[in-house]
């Protein structure tokens, strides 16, 4: 079977950057040959955390919403693309509100000392994507650190980062031709089975089109 590729867009915007570049991975874990599927939070209602403690007894969130479909799908694929704009240094409100929800996640691993997903997909792996208008290097900063414990409680390899700063108009990605290539490319090689780095590989492109490029 294909290897299922969830997408996730958090942007508030549609037909923003964030969205732009992460169809492209999709399209580039689709020409792989993976099931991409492409989700978007937008119009979903996903209340945040209440921090009630309720899921340190049941490692399940007690909040009944949107939430719960998401998750399901977050743990049935076998790679996970997160898309982000940045927002005063950080992912954005409607990123944080799932991220934050899933303590029940981190509960379940770390006080209940259960498995994440029974049965799921043995090598998860996840790429992200964050976009935004700053002309700070350091604004991704706090996005990859975020992911990284995000993912730990996900039980989810981090895999890659695509990060474009000095974009901001809606659609103006879409004139950085090197941020398309390498979200296309980087979806690929996503859905892919080459081995893990010991260290995501980040690519982070500066300004438009023909700012710096920096691979790690």
């Amino acid at each position: 079977m294909p290897l299922k590729v969830l997408g996730i867009s958090t942007s508030p915007r549609e037909g923003g950057n964030t969205d732009i570049l992460l169809r492209e991975a999709l399209a580039g874990a689709a020409a792989a040959g993976a099931q991409a599927e492409y989700l978007s939070l937008r119009a979903l209602s996903i209340a945040p955390c209440s921090e009630c403690y309720a899921c340190a007894r049941t490692g399940v969130c007690r909040i009944q919403d949107e939430y719960h479909a998401v998750l399901s799908k977050i743990l049935e694929a076998d790679r996970l693309v997160f898309a982000t704009p940045v927002f005063f240094m950080g992912p954005c409100a409607q990123a944080k509100l799932l991220i934050d929800r899933c303590q029940c996640l981190w509960a379940r691993k770390y006080l209940l000392k259960q498995p994440i997903a029974p049965g799921g997909p043995p090598d998860r792996r996840a790429l992200v994507i964050a976009v935004g208008g700053s002309r700070s290097k350091k604004m991704f900063d706090c996005v990859r650190m975020t992911m990284k414990y995000w993912f730990d409680a996900l039980d989810c390899a981090y895999f890659a980062n695509l990060f474009v700063n000095q974009v901001d108009q809606r659609g103006e990605v879409r004139t950085h031709p090197q941020a398309m290539k390498e979200a296309f490319r980087l979806g690929q090689a996503l859905a892919g089975d080459t081995p893990l780095p010991q260290q995501p590989e980040t690519v982070e492109l500066f300004g438009l089109p023909g700012g710096t490029t920096g691979l790690r």
